[in-house]
């Protein structure tokens, strides 16, 4: 019998935050044993991330409020232990990584934690080139954190982290930054190292398809502050209950169903791999595949916005600058720009706003737009940032908003209105009166996207909009773009997330190495090998169920399935 040893424990434990007023976490019970891999789940404000504030001390030693009952880490009260203390215990990656920096370097920051505890130099640069190499960033250790891409960026927040080697490992969203294949291989390496060093591991994610291509040994379901589910994966997926509170269940599970396969009787859902060989189940899909009608893709030839020859180069040290771009968007695209972390998609996004200087022309509607200051291709072209707090600079929520209208001079009664459904649409109407400083990084990433969508520009571009999203609110937001670009709005959207480019873009720009290596549709782009390793994507869950189940044509599959979804958001 394999004896198992708490080192988290939460009894009867509520908290409420000084400014709100209403507990935020009420009556948890909950025990995690030393070398347990743990997936925290929940829609945005369910109270995941202050579970996460209380396991690294945060709570209540910056953030105060009213504790009820016990929260014990590692044997010591959180009442009682003060943050230095728990920092030996827990080593936590923010989702917003800028507030982790404190080197100049990249090599400098990962270097922090050992220097702060005293251990030689030859030690501290021997161990900093390890993770280095481990996370392939060896060729980041010189420049500025600040310099570069937001997935480059989590993944030096993650080498910082695991070169403490502490007991317990929270990672808050590590995947929200980054490329498909690098999240796999992030949650690979965390898997890795988990067993290297006996560590217990929180993961507090959204993506837990992606999180599952690891083993877990439990998810835990939070809704509004409160645990309701606690369970093995493969328990809570037979209930089949995460999108009833706004988490995307997998893929390959939604699939099935629609195939109309009981999923009652298949043992293991946990992975394709763990499905059983089965000739009904094949035929189920097939059959499924067979019924279904396929959408014509949409020819579009008037083109918005034309690049030629655009590049960027930041420094000299920068190893493959973005160069050579040249590519047109068409009025009513809805163009989806994916790649590797670092390969210039970002960078592009900027040049086209005129935030940097480039190479090349840009032309709109057949106008340069060289002669044009940012202000006035803002009137043309909306931006919205990957980190939301670049773009706030007022305190309320409506404020924030309105200020693009107040200052183009509408009146008060129509800057209400656009506000008011501009907030709707983003799902943060109840919050409409509230501080900016009183919400999550998800909620103020949905506040910029408010402040853009009011303005109603010719061309939307928004990078990573969904990052950190719950699949409720995810959902809420492609659906008002996906209607805005019916309407005949021009989107553009810097996505790591597959299943977006897929479902919702007609046509997808793919980087690698500061290149432009594919203009194509989404589901061409997913099923060519060559390019899914180029671009660092990962093959859709889709298409490994069609060739588990040898399907006659995957590609035929995974667009009948992608079809399907975007009839029903039509219905």
């Amino acid at each position: 019998m394999v004896m198992t040893e708490p080192i988290i424990t939460f009894k009867d434990f509520s908290f409420k935050y000084d400014s709100q007023a209403f507990p935020t976490l009420k009556n948890i019970n909950l025990t995690i044993n030393k070398g347990e891999k743990i997936l925290i789940a929940g829609p945005s404000g369910s109270g995941k991330s202050t579970i996460g504030r209380c396991l690294n001390g945060l709570i209540p030693n910056i953030d105060t409020g009213d504790i009820s009952g016990k929260c014990i880490i590692n044997g010591k009260n959180i009442e009682e232990t003060n943050l230095f203390e728990l920092s030996f215990t827990t080593s936590t990656i923010l989702q917003d990584t800028d507030s982790q920096f404190i080197g100049l370097t990249v090599g400098e920051d990962i270097a922090f934690a050992l220097e702060n505890d005293c251990q030689p130099q030859n030690r501290i640069r021997q161990t900093v080139h390890r993770w280095a190499d481990e996370l392939n960033i060896s060729h980041l250790l010189k420049q500025s954190p600040q310099n570069l891409s937001g997935g480059q960026k989590q993944i030096v927040a993650l080498a910082g982290v695991l070169i403490d080697e502490s007991p317990i490992l929270l990672f808050d969203e590590p995947l929200a930054n980054l490329d498909p294949a690098s999240g796999m291989r992030t949650m690979a390496l965390i898997d890795q190292i988990q067993k290297e060093l006996n560590a217990t591991v929180i993961i507090i994610e959204h993506r837990v398809e992606e999180v599952m291509s690891q083993p877990l040994d439990r998810i835990i379901l939070i809704n509004d502050g409160e645990i309701i589910a606690d369970k093995r994966p493969n328990d809570l997926l037979h209930e089949n209950k995460l999108e009833d509170i706004g988490v995307r269940s997998p893929l390959y599970i939604k699939a099935l169903e629609k195939a109309g396969i009981n999923l009652e009787e298949i043992p293991n859902l946990t992975s394709i791999n763990e499905l059983p060989d089965s000739e009904e189940i094949s035929r189920k899909l097939q059959a499924w595949v067979n019924n279904s009608t396929l959408q014509g893709e949409k020819e579009q030839d008037v083109p918005l916005l034309e690049l030629k020859g655009v590049g960027h180069r930041y420094n000299r040290l920068q190893v493959n600058p973005l160069h050579d771009v040249t590519t047109t968007i068409n009025k009513g695209d809805f163009v989806s720009i994916v790649g590797q972390n670092g390969a210039g998609k970002t960078t592009l996004c900027r040049i086209i706003c005129g935030f940097v200087a480039n190479e090349g022309r840009i032309l709109f509607n057949g106008d340069d737009l060289v002669s044009l200051s940012i202000k006035e291709r803002s009137e043309k072209i909306g931006y919205v940032m990957q980190d939301p707090n670049q773009m706030i600079s007022q305190k309320m929520i409506f404020d924030e908003v309105a200020l693009g209208l107040r200052l183009r001079g509408y009146d008060k009664n129509e800057i209400k209105k656009r506000v008011y459904d501009a907030l709707k649409i983003c799902g943060l109407y109840p919050f409409r009166n509230w501080p900016i400083s009183a919400l999550s990084f998800g909620q103020k990433k949905r506040v910029t996207i408010a402040a853009i969508l009011v303005l109603k520009p010719e061309l939307i571009i928004l990078d990573e909009p969904t990052a950190g999203q719950d699949w409720k609110t995810y959902t809420e937001i492609m659906s008002f773009l996906k209607k805005l670009n019916q309407q005949g709005k021009t989107i553009m959207i810097i996505t790591h997330d597959m299943y977006l480019m897929m479902e919702y873009t007609n046509r997808s720009l793919a980087f690698a190495d500061g290149k432009l290596i594919a203009d194509t549709y989404p589901i061409k782009l997913l099923t060519e090998k060559s390019l899914i390793k180029k671009a660092s994507l990962k093959r859709t869950s889709l298409y490994d169920l069609a060739q588990k189940y040898h399907l006659r044509d995957a590609d035929t599959f995974v667009r009948a399935y992608i079809d399907s979804e975007r009839n029903k958001q039509n219905a």
